[in-house]
């Protein structure tokens, strides 16, 4: 019998499964996750702001944790591309300094970067978070 997924080919986003194995900020990982989705409620030291990132979006989508990005920890409530979500990152030796951005279903966005600089691109918020804007 052919299994549906090779073995050690990493899973899309949305055919993962969610991770709710407790986890302190220590142990995110520095690079995505190919087998699972870690989702904030597994996240201890998770703040509310994170815990709530979906709830304004159709069908309220739970965040789950994306990579490490220099100091800062990403996440995304909603789809990759082509839908309503929304980023969110914080620095991982200080949870209250955080940044969101906006991503619609167009693939335009918002969002404010940590330097202050408003973004329309995913991409140059990112940088932002590298301190590279």
């Amino acid at each position: 019998m052919e299994a549906s997924h090779p073995v050690n080919e990493p899973l899309r986003y949305d055919q993962r499964p969610d991770d709710t194995t407790p986890v302190h900020t220590a142990d995110l990982p520095d690079t995505p996750t190919r087998d699972r989705n870690i989702v904030a409620g597994a996240w201890i030291e998770a703040p509310t702001e994170l815990l709530t990132l979906g709830d304004d979006l159709p069908d309220r989508p739970v965040a789950t944790y994306k990579r490490r990005i220099g100091d800062w920890l990403l996440w995304r409530a909603g789809p990759a591309s082509g839908g309503d979500a929304r980023y969110w990152a914080c620095r991982a030796d200080d949870l209250s300094t955080q940044s969101v951005f906006r991503l619609f279903p167009d693939n335009s966005g918002d969002g404010l970067g940590p330097g202050g600089r408003h973004h329309t691109r995913f991409r140059s918020w990112k940088e932002d978070l590298l301190g590279r804007e």
